[in-house]
């Protein structure tokens, strides 16, 4: 009962499936009905029977922005699924995962939809990488995969193979196989249905299982790559790179590489397209080489200046310069809307501006910055800009209105600070959990002599998170490991605590008096409210009327 009521609880109030039946409906269902519940998916999962009606999908398409409607491609297809199979699969799914990290099956290097993981895990990686290649005043070749419809192409077998090969056996592995058998779906226009179609392969579409199963199968790419050659993933983005002195010797361990991984692919389903797929060769040298050639299918792989990779744009020099560009354009389009909306006779307010300005263009600013922020200022002050103008219009200040203001009475920071804000949240996160790749980014002795003897280059950003905690005298601090996977999901957590404000009445007792009774001294109580407390209140307003920050 426990994990059913923890499914019901992070289901959002989607659209229901073709029984009808929707998580507001489940979600008000009471004690003996969801004791009804459990127990029909509890026979589903012994007696291991599947209902036919969880096979069905409804297919609605949405047609792309900017798209031509009579091509059937330019549709996005959104897969409507039983809400009652999406809560067991929920369910299944919270024990699937857990025995999946207890068991070490999903390569560290996959970040896709994983507890404690993101994307910014890969820009960090492949970042660190270039940096340190060009402090060694080496080569590094690196190639960005697109595997053709990954998603529609998982093989099914392959993934019951995988769980078995890990030693999955019971219930778990014959429910997986009669979720993935006799799937079937129509597609929805308006009130009119077509005909059934069977789904003969890859995992169903708008599922909560088809992203850990999916994951699980295509991550174990990443075990036929040598050790000279290093490659990431998050979920179905493919990225390998190699590092050296000699770019023959680069080119042939790629190419092996590449022949291995195109070899995996067409055992298990899969397709890389050679024309979507790029190639950059990140390089500060300044004499004449030449790019590296690799082929898939006896088709070359291009070779680019720039990736847009994960939403940031890298360069072969590491300047960051395409990225704020481009970042820089769209935050221009849309000051507009801050513009029509800041009309002084029927305009938003300024809390409201603000909160669009938040929400629409500083999330963009925001996104991946612990990574581009290591660009020269003179590159980043093109930032300060969008952000001073956003400010001005959302506070109604003048042109001539000093920066500073702007700051206070927006109560914002300046980008540099909220980059650094941002790097170090990003830097205890990553420690926190165990085993993160990031965590164990350490530079050798080597390379630390070698940043301190060429200071002109860039550190990475580990380096330069360590270097900024240590400049805030926060460096001596022990960030605590969190685990999410401490308490199996079938047993009910149990916590012993003190809680020594059960004996007071929250209606009848004033906080101040409260803290005093409990954490001091009698003799000390009236002496901090009439000083400390009263000149706690004193700095801190001092403090925000001339510093220009509030504490």
């Amino acid at each position: 009962m426990f994990e059913l009521k923890t499914a019901l609880s992070r289901a959002q109030d989607t659209s229901s499936g073709p029984d009808g039946i929707t998580y507001n409906m489940l979600c008000h269902l009471n004690t003996t009905s969801l004791s009804h519940l459990l127990f029909l998916f509890n026979r589903i999962w012994t007696q291991q029977k599947y209902p036919s009606q969880w096979h069905e999908a409804i297919v609605i398409p949405i047609l792309k922005p900017g798209k031509d409607p009579s091509n059937p491609l330019h549709y996005r297809p959104i897969a409507l699924t039983s809400c009652l199979c999406k809560t067991f699969e929920r369910m299944v799914n919270a024990r699937l995962i857990f025995e999946l990290k207890k068991q070490g099956c999903i390569p560290p290097l996959q970040s896709g939809f994983r507890r404690g993981r993101s994307f910014f895990d890969n820009l960090v990686l492949l970042e660190t990488q270039i940096r340190n290649s060009f402090v060694r005043r080496n080569h590094l070749v690196s190639i960005f995969f697109d595997i053709e419809k990954a998603y529609d192409r998982a093989w099914r077998y392959g993934i019951l193979s995988t769980l078995f090969n890990f030693g999955f056996s019971g219930n778990l592995p014959i429910f997986l196989k009669n979720f993935l058998s006799y799937r079937t779906f129509r597609v929805r226009v308006g009130n009119f249905y077509s005909n059934h179609f069977i789904q003969a392969e890859f995992v169903p579409q708008g599922s909560v299982l088809s992203v850990t199963l999916f994951i699980v199968h295509l991550s174990q790419i990443l075990h036929h790559l040598t050790s000279s050659v290093h490659g990431n993933l998050y979920v179905d983005d493919l990225q390998i790179s190699c590092q050296g002195s000699n770019m023959d010797l680069i080119e042939r361990q790629l190419q092996t590489a590449v022949n291995k991984l195109v070899a995996w692919c067409n055992n298990n389903g899969h397709a890389i397209s050679p024309e979507k797929s790029r190639c950059v060769h990140f390089c500060r040298k300044r004499g004449i080489h030449l790019d590296p050639v690799i082929h898939i299918n006896n088709v070359a792989i291009p070779v680019v200046d720039d990736i847009r990779f994960l939403g940031v744009i890298f360069d072969r020099k590491l300047t960051f310069l395409p990225h704020i560009l481009h970042l820089r354009k769209k935050c221009e389009r849309s000051l507009n809307i801050l513009k029509v909306l800041s009309r002084t006779s029927w305009g938003a307010d300024r809390t409201s501006l603000l909160r669009i300005y938040q929400a629409v263009i500083l999330s963009s600013i925001d996104y991946g910055c612990m990574v581009y922020g290591s660009a020269s200022p003179t590159v980043l002050r093109r930032l300060d800009t969008i952000h001073h103008s956003a400010l001005r219009i959302c506070s109604g200040a003048f042109r001539t209105s000093p920066v500073e203001s702007l700051y206070v009475i927006c109560n914002q920071l300046p980008l540099h600070l909220r980059r650094q804000k941002i790097s170090a949240l990003y830097f205890f996160r990553a420690n926190s959990v165990p085993n993160h790749p990031i965590s164990q980014l350490t530079l050798p002795v080597s390379l630390h002599r070698l940043y301190a003897a060429r200071p002109s280059h860039i550190l990475p950003f580990c380096e330069r998170a360590k270097l900024l905690l240590h400049g805030s005298d926060l460096n001596n601090i022990a960030i605590q490991s969190s685990d999410f996977f401490c308490f199996p999901p079938w047993d009910i957590p149990h916590f012993s605590y003190l809680n020594p404000f059960s004996g007071f009445d929250k209606s009848s007792t004033a906080p101040v008096v409260t803290f005093q009774q409990l954490f001091l001294p009698p003799s000390l109580s009236v002496f901090f409210l009439h000083t400390n407390f009263y000149r706690w209140l004193e700095i801190r307003w001092t403090c925000w009327l001339w510093c220009g920050f509030s504490i």
